[in-house]
């Protein structure tokens, strides 16, 4: 008894501390998504691959004399960067778990939903930076142009930007669901690109071979629905179509993603 009661009047008392607030543990992950060197990379070549994918568009119309705006620009780098957006939203949760400094944040920060919640912002944070970038890019080519050309075609459209925008946070978040899922890299990155490339053609595949399942396909190819985005579309079934296959593709692997972060013994 003597003994624990002198190792009770030793143990330290926690209980007046303030918690971390959450928008520390937001600057915190924000910092470790580019302190390495694999998200510093990941982030440099996303936004390499968009400029030299610029380039190659501005000198390709102004060789064959062609017409081209704003708009054409960002779009083009809304088609590369929706495959690496995903990587990025990978990263940001599974590199703890690879590297096996998880056991050191939740020590430092046992409430994991905060954490989770943390990495998911940094991810919504840097797609929105990437769009900056991409747009900020598109500018300047486009200017470009219209020195070339003589003149140029600045039309983008807010309806453009709103759609280029949904579409790559939801890219991102696809990519958080997978690792949240997996809380591996390559295997979350692997399933990604099985997603991204083979199940379309899956899907055209059971859609031309079974009668049903053409009818069935819309309210679950969750990359063709999300069309209605870009086209604003005016019908309640095309976004009847996003938000069910949202939830099968997005919403449930987030789900139990996160059920399994929260319950996954920390080595």
């Amino acid at each position: 008894m003597v003994a624990d009661a002198h190792h009770l009047g030793h143990a330290i008392d926690i209980s007046s501390t303030s918690p971390t607030p959450f928008w520390r543990l937001v600057r915190v992950e924000l910092r470790k998504s580019y302190d390495t060197r694999a998200g510093f990379w990941l982030l440099a070549v996303i936004g390499l691959i968009v400029l030299a994918a610029e380039i190659i568009v501005l000198a390709v119309v102004t060789t064959q004399d062609e017409s081209i705006a704003l708009g054409d620009f960002v779009a083009v780098a809304a088609f590369l960067t929706s495959f690496l957006l995903p990587v990025l939203g990978i990263m940001v949760l599974t590199t703890e778990w690879s590297q096996r400094t998880a056991m050191v944040t939740f020590a430092l920060e046992p409430r994991r939903p905060l954490v989770i919640a943390a990495k998911a912002l940094v991810g919504v944070l840097l797609t929105l930076a990437t769009v900056a970038v991409s747009i900020v890019i598109g500018a300047v080519c486009n200017a470009l142009y219209g020195v070339i050309e003589g003149s140029a075609d600045w039309t983008f459209g807010w309806s453009d930007f709103w759609a280029f925008l949904l579409t790559q946070v939801l890219a991102m978040l696809g990519g958080f669901a997978l690792a949240a899922l997996l809380l591996n890299t390559p295997a979350a990155i692997v399933v990604f690109f099985v997603y991204k490339w083979v199940l379309p053609g899956l899907f055209e595949l059971g859609a031309q071979l079974v009668g049903w399942f053409g009818d069935l396909r819309p309210w679950l190819d969750f990359q063709s629905a999300q069309n209605a985005i870009w086209e604003w579309s005016s019908s309640g079934e095309d976004w009847a179509n996003l938000v069910v296959s949202g939830v099968v593709w997005l919403g449930l692997p987030l789900a139990f993603g996160i059920w399994r972060v929260l319950r996954a013994e920390v080595k």
